[in-house]
């Protein structure tokens, strides 16, 4: 009777085979996640700041990730590049699993409305649970509010995942809260 790992036909389980293959598996997702992560820091360190459209350069915080299914929790950490642009990247736990995020974001102030801004972003997501990963895109719309006078951002988003891995399913019912102490 034939088996199958990862579209893989296998003839017989062996332990060898079966190490080789998740071996192979784990190996693919650490690129991915490292390869995000080094993206990250490379926009974190490798852009000019300029005068930033948010009323903040970085902050760093706590984000909660509510809605259908697990919620999550986690420290997060936001900048702004400059101009409309920042990022965010997030570690988050809940359930027996760990998500690590990174996202980029168009920000911009409300007129009128000081300290409220809007953004639209999008990030890759890796999910780790059940001893597999799952990879995700998730668009974010969302308002953040930088409280006048004193180091305290929020933000409410909604925050779709959409898992590209093994029966690609898209969880729209998906949002963020966060709150964030302001560093500049």
């Amino acid at each position: 009777m034939q088996k199958t790992i990862s579209g893989k036909i296998i003839d017989q389980w062996s332990p060898i085979s079966i190490t080789i293959l998740l071996r192979y598996q784990i190996t693919l997702t650490m690129k991915k996640v490292l390869l995000s992560l080094g993206a990250a820091i490379a926009m974190a360190f490798g852009v000019q700041e300029a005068k930033a459209q948010t009323p903040y350069g970085t902050a760093l915080g706590l984000g909660i990730d509510l809605g259908d299914g697990t919620t999550f929790v986690g420290p997060q950490i936001k900048h702004n590049f400059g101009g409309f642009n920042a990022g965010n990247a997030q570690v988050l736990f809940g359930g027996g699993a760990t998500v690590l995020g990174v996202d980029y974001s168009y920000n911009k102030a409300i007129p009128g409305a000081s300290g409220l801004n809007w953004y639209l972003g999008v990030g890759p997501q890796v999910m780790f649970a059940n001893e597999r990963s799952y990879f995700a895109i998730r668009p974010a719309a969302g308002l953040e509010f930088k409280v006048p006078q004193a180091p305290l951002a929020m933000h409410f988003d909604w925050k779709p995942w959409w898992n590209l891995t093994t029966r690609s399913n898209f969880e729209p019912a998906r949002f963020s809260i966060g709150l964030k102490f302001t560093l500049n």
